[in-house]
């Protein structure tokens, strides 16, 4: 029996043993996360007038911490961090505003991660990669641009765009093409209530009106806390540390999630060929980091276990990998030196069902 069956006949037992979620637990890791959160933001605003060094000290653990933060938000979308939907709701928003993300939305989204994951007919990664075929009919000038864009130094840049930058964009123009589409659609059809008009108005921003909701309490909450936290500490200061420290914890969780599902000779298959537990042990890495990473990653490194069933806490992933160690020998194990390399994985190859580098590709064709 291979490995991938017999994960398959022990799903259950695993689901059954490690899908139980506590309180207790998820109130410790919400308190040593967010009081340390608040403290080191507060240390980085008040000395960035006196010393900006000083002030960089204090972000560096600050990033490290809105990782943290970022995986409480990641479970309460899964709802497997508290034991009451109410209460990954809860935290879930919250955190979701630390991170300037809508977290119902963002939530939405990363499950069809999970049930595409492997299946890169239907999913590109956060890298959005193309297929070897796409690549080849790129002019030699958009190759090298595609090939520079996928840079691990972009990261930060990305990381900007992602968290910052985007769910303000989105939310601001959308509701502006909906308040217009609205206004034209409301002079053509006087007698419709406006209640249906508004239930049925489609965008290309987000998919339902609950999407919409949740994009702007997240927008309200979030802009007035820049705009006392502007007034209180200066724009300047604050922006300063708001923006280099989440845009670096951005990029380092583009990094972990990029290299957990690039990296060489990873599961990729067409829509046709595409299994899901098969995508889990062979399309996602063990991620074999210090524990001290592990920590502020809350054992995301796991993400093997994590793809088996994304109901498992983070506080019991590393006990369930330990229990069924045996069934994952096969998972590919990446370092943090092998970090860099795993970045040159860009190009999926659709009929190998695999993703290669570049390089690959290129010997490919000389070989050819």
């Amino acid at each position: 029996m291979s490995l991938v069956d017999q994960v398959k006949a022990e799903k259950t037992n695993i689901i059954r043993e490690y899908t139980n979620r506590s309180n207790t637990k998820a109130a410790i890791q919400c308190l040593n996360t967010l009081v340390p959160y608040f403290a080191l933001f507060y240390m980085a605003l008040t000395n960035f007038s006196t010393s900006v060094w000083l002030s960089a000290l204090y972000m560096l653990p600050l990033s490290f911490f809105t990782v943290r933060i970022f995986m409480i938000m990641h479970d309460c979308g899964h709802k497997c961090l508290f034991r009451t939907q109410r209460l990954n709701t809860i935290f879930g928003f919250i955190t979701g505003v630390i991170v300037g993300m809508p977290q119902y939305v963002w939530s939405q989204h990363h499950n069809f991660h999970h049930a595409t994951n492997g299946n890169w007919e239907k999913y590109r990664g956060p890298l959005d990669i193309l297929s070897v075929d796409e690549y080849e009919k790129l002019s030699p000038v958009a190759q090298m641009r595609y090939r520079y864009s996928r840079n691990i130094f972009l990261a930060p840049v990305g990381a900007f765009m992602y968290f910052i930058f985007n769910p303000r964009f989105n939310w601001m123009l959308g509701s502006l093409v909906f308040i217009i589409d609205l206004t034209k659609f409301k002079m053509k059809n006087r007698h419709t209530p406006l209640k249906n008009i508004i239930t049925n108005q489609e965008s290309r921003y987000w998919s339902s009106s609950r999407q919409y909701l949740h994009m702007t309490l997240n927008n309200i909450v979030l802009l007035s806390i820049w705009v006392a936290a502007s007034w209180h500490f200066g724009t300047s200061t604050f922006f300063s540390v708001y923006i280099i420290s989440l845009s670096f914890a951005g990029a380092a969780g583009i990094i972990i999630f990029t290299i957990q599902h690039n990296f060489e000779g990873s599961y990729a298959s067409d829509d046709k060929h595409w299994d899901y537990h098969q995508a889990a042990l062979k399309g996602t890495s063990f991620l074999t980091f210090p524990k001290v990473i592990n920590w502020f990653g809350l054992d995301i490194a796991y993400h093997h276990i994590h793809h088996i069933s994304a109901k498992i806490p983070n506080y019991n992933l590393a006990r369930c990998h330990k229990q069924y160690e045996h069934l994952f020998t096969g998972v590919t194990r990446i370092r943090l030196r092998d970090i860099a390399r795993a970045f040159r994985f860009i190009l999926w190859h659709r009929k190998a069902q695999k993703i290669i580098s570049i390089d690959q590709y290129n010997n490919m064709k000389a070989a050819a």
